[in-house]
């Protein structure tokens, strides 16, 4: 009985191992193969060369930039995204009616292409558009949002916490109503009113929405492509310049599929690793209000 049982469950679990097999395990070791080659993804021929993409890409000027981008992305995407999509639940949350409506009007973003996203905005901040030109009429301000180094990687991180933030807030909001509401006639007898029950109660109890949503939001830095390729192609000066845009530059506009391939495995490491950092201080943060 038990052997046909584990048949049966092997028998079942087949479609998503034949799956993991041909789109994961396979692409994984044929690339873990090409980091030490120098195959131009045309040619039928390449060689061996051990470390050396390795090594060219630690001396590299422009995955170093990936590297810095990165965090400075992080820096200002994620302390965005969990307070617009904290205040945004707790908006819904009071909602006497109609919050589902709202929930899916604020989560629509969400599922708009990156592409079409990044396309309005680029046409919302151009020289000649009317926010500019009202900008130079009122107060003689002329901003090349997109040309300085400064405000191009603040204008991806806005635009992207605008997408993502409705997404978060139902993450949040599913984490706002799962508390009991005795937690909160119990803070309220010993004098936790206002915002000192939303600091010292709510926030401590939405701990597993707050883990997860930053989770995914560092995450999700590691793959930025699509906005700073549409609005800035990496610039000005390798300031929006990203781990996935360096991948597809060597990989597909310099054929170097070899040295690509080796940046996207350093990529990964360093995610992983910027990942379980975090995951560890809000497991001690976690900690510290009861949960383990």
């Amino acid at each position: 009985m038990n052997k046909h049982a584990s048949k049966v469950g092997w028998l079942l679990a087949s479609p998503y191992l034949v799956y993991s097999a041909v789109f994961f395990l396979i692409p994984l070791f044929w690339a873990l193969y090409l980091a030490f080659t120098n195959w131009n993804l045309i040619s039928p021929e390449y060689e061996t060369v051990g470390m050396q993409n390795f090594i060219d890409a630690f001396f590299s000027p422009s995955v170093r930039a990936a590297f810095w981008v990165t965090y400075k992305f992080m820096l200002m995407f994620v302390p965005i995204v969990i307070a617009g999509s904290l205040f945004l639940a707790l908006i819904l949350h009071h909602l006497p009616r109609w919050k589902g409506l709202f929930a899916v009007g604020y989560f629509l973003p969400y599922l708009a292409s990156g592409v079409a996203s990044s396309i309005v905005v680029k046409g919302v901040i151009s020289y000649n558009s009317p926010l500019n030109q009202f900008l130079r009429d009122a107060f003689g301000w002329d901003i090349d949002w997109l040309g300085s180094p400064i405000l191009a990687p603040l204008v991806i991180a806005l635009m992207m916490a605008w997408k993502f933030v409705g997404y978060y807030a139902l993450l949040f909001l599913s984490g706002l109503e799962s508390i009991p509401k005795e937690v909160y006639e119990a803070a309220e007898i010993d004098g936790a009113v206002g915002w000192k029950r939303v600091w010292h109660v709510t926030i401590p109890m939405l701990y597993p929405s707050f883990y997860t949503v930053t989770i995914l939001a560092v995450g999700l830095m590691f793959g930025i492509f699509t906005e700073p390729y549409v609005l800035t192609g990496g610039g000005p000066e390798y300031a929006t310049h990203t781990w996935q845009l360096e991948i597809y530059n060597q990989a597909f506009e310099k054929l170097n599929a070899g040295y690509g391939t080796a940046v996207a495995i350093i990529n990964s490491i360093v995610t992983f690793a910027s990942i379980f950092v975090f995951r560890k201080v809000l497991e001690k943060w976690g900690g510290k209000h009861g949960w383990e």
